[in-house]
């Protein structure tokens, strides 16, 4: 849900921050007061189109900020922002939108700068904002798959992964045998082509690691002085007269006859014993070390072009001397394939009708369990619109596309099955049904769209909803209706409303109240949280326009009585 949302400088509004509560909250007001400015703000905050114009007069840059508390683990934006290398610590995550007055913005989740379209696609998981002339996801005829599969779960969703684990195979393997099939003019180029970078690959004559160890190599040899300066001075402090194995020797004697004439010191003379033969052979292995050092600039000359040809080849072919050999593994295989071309080709459309046989059975198995739940979403549906007092209406999961008679194809065949599915709609008796995208507008709309998301809110796993005055144009017992389906979509997601409508109104677990006030010469929008009076003087206000009397407040009772006791059923 979105927990708390600050704005600033944006539009007439100069500074807000505003808490929000879980279930149905409203936003009501009077016509141009800053409530549509507010759903804007939030818009822009899950990565709407911005522009300059949204800075307020006289200031630098407008700022919006929401925190959103996530608490289902499963949630797609844990999966979304994990993608994006965006860490959400304790279910929590910030979004924050900068637009400065030269139209730039700036974008971040949970501090981490990202682009417009990441911090879309994470907002697009955390709310979907519908508005009356809006072409929200329920719209788009290009979804309407997905959806049917959210509503069928588990039992959709197994038939797909077993669809999905076959079409994986045998995609690879069309793409493989789509290669092969390719004219023969572009097969001479590709094997013209490959040939020549194995054999170039080959004569280089790569070792693994060979790179890391001609850097080793090359560092010592560029170190060479040092080295042989530090090995020397070494041997000169432990060896020759006077110096420190001469020294410790002479400690190692006379500690002998301590250790003889007191055995207490036996211990000591062990310890300073070893501590000489070891200095011993040290520095025996240090003057044949120096025996061995040689420097070699021919050498050193012959490191630089190996490992020139080595990193000519790496710019080429791999960041690696592995990745290097592994591509040289991958275009042999390749060069075989193209050489033996025919027996490939027959191997590889072998496999491909075997394959066929059981994609089509998945596919099949995928085709009727998701006609068996679009029969379930059918009912679903006319059960909701009846509700809003459109039982006349006429709603079908249509199912486009393949032809049952004609034979199958790689193109029929996509990542979630064979199925082309559309919404069909018809509002009126003897009309024929059209797709949903091409339906009425209006109070209709409204109506069938909360039809939709009363179900699908439950499946889409939306944290926040808000609905920008989709109860327009209707009144009465279908008002009512609406309300009550708002609040029954509240159920399952949080939802935020701005409505005209009292009966709205009424059924709201919060109630905001948008104004706008002059302060300093300057309009301003500001946001209030009604209580149980202020309320019943606001849906008063709703029923009767501007003069508010005894009857109309009692309306206003009766109306949040009446949603009290719908909210308790």
């Amino acid at each position: 849900m979105l927990q708390e949302l600050s704005i600033k400088n944006f539009a007439i509004i100069d500074a807000l921050a505003l808490s929000f509560e879980e279930g149905l909250t409203v936003l009501s007001g009077e016509t141009g007061a800053g409530k549509s400015i507010i759903i804007d703000a939030i818009h822009l905050l899950v990565g709407g189109r911005g522009s300059a114009e949204y800075v307020r007069h006289g200031e630098k840059k407008a700022e919006i900020e929401g925190l959103f508390i996530l608490d289902d683990d499963a949630h797609p934006c844990h999966e979304k922002a994990s993608s994006f290398g965006i860490e959400i610590e304790e279910g929590m995550i910030v979004l924050r939108r900068e637009i400065s007055n030269n139209g730039k913005s700036v974008c971040r989740v949970n501090g981490k700068l990202v682009t417009i379209a990441i911090m879309r696609e994470i907002g697009g998981a955390l709310i979907d904002i519908h508005g009356q002339h809006e072409h929200q996801e329920l719209m788009n005829e290009h979804l309407h798959l997905s959806l049917l599969d959210q509503f069928g779960g588990k039992e959709i969703d197994a038939n797909l992964v077993s669809y999905r684990e076959i079409y994986k195979e045998y995609s690879t393997l069309y793409k493989q045998l789509t290669r092969l099939n390719e004219n023969d003019k572009e097969m001479a180029h590709r094997l013209d082509l490959i040939t020549f970078q194995l054999k170039e690959i080959q004569e280089a004559d790569l070792k693994l690691n060979e790179d890391e160890e001609l850097l080793e190599e090359k560092r010592k040899l560029m170190n060479f002085e040092r080295l042989y300066e530090s090995l020397q001075t070494s041997y000169n402090s432990i060896q020759g007269e006077g110096k420190g194995l001469d020294w410790t020797g002479l400690a190692m004697s006379h500690l002998e006859t301590a250790a003889d004439l007191d055995n207490q010191f036996h211990n000591t003379f062990e310890a300073v014993s070893n501590a000489f033969y070891v200095l011993e052979d040290a520095v025996h292995q240090i003057r044949g070390d120096l025996d061995q050092l040689e420097f070699e600039p021919d050498r050193l000359d012959l490191i630089e072009t190996r490992l020139n040809e080595i990193n000519g080849l790496k710019r080429k072919y791999g960041s690696s001397v592995e990745e290097i050999l592994a591509y040289s593994s991958t275009i042999e295989e390749e060069i075989e394939t193209i050489l033996n071309k025919d027996s490939h080709v027959e191997e590889l459309q072998n496999k491909l009708q075997s394959l066929e046989k059981d994609l089509i059975v998945e596919a099949q198995n995928l085709t009727r369990s998701r006609k068996k739940w679009a029969k379930k979403l059918t009912v679903s549906i006319h059960e909701q619109l009846k509700q809003l007092y459109m039982d006349k209406t006429k709603f079908e999961v249509r199912f486009n596309g393949r032809d049952e008679e004609k034979s199958f194809s790689f193109s029929q065949f996509k990542k979630d099955g064979w199925d082309q599915v559309e919404f069909y709609i018809s509002t009126n008796p003897g009309e024929p049904l059209k797709p949903l995208s091409r339906v009425a507008s209006g109070g209709e709309l409204s109506r069938i769209m909360l039809a939709l998301k009363t179900i699908f809110s439950k499946h889409q796993g939306i944290t926040s909803i808000i609905f920008d005055e989709v109860d327009t144009g209707v009144s009465g017992r279908v008002a009512q209706a609406i309300a009550e389906k708002i609040y029954q979509v509240a159920a399952h997601s949080q939802v935020m409303c701005i409505s005209h409508l009292p009966q709205v109104a009424a059924m709201a677990d919060s109630h905001l109240f948008i104004s706008k006030k002059l302060l300093k010469g300057r309009t301003s929008t500001s946001v209030k949280r009604l209580e149980e009076q202020e309320k019943v003087n606001e849906i008063s206000r709703m029923i009767s326009g501007v003069e508010i009397t005894d009857l109309t407040q009692e309306h206003a009772k009766e109306l949040l009585q009446l949603a009290n006791s719908i909210k308790e059923t």
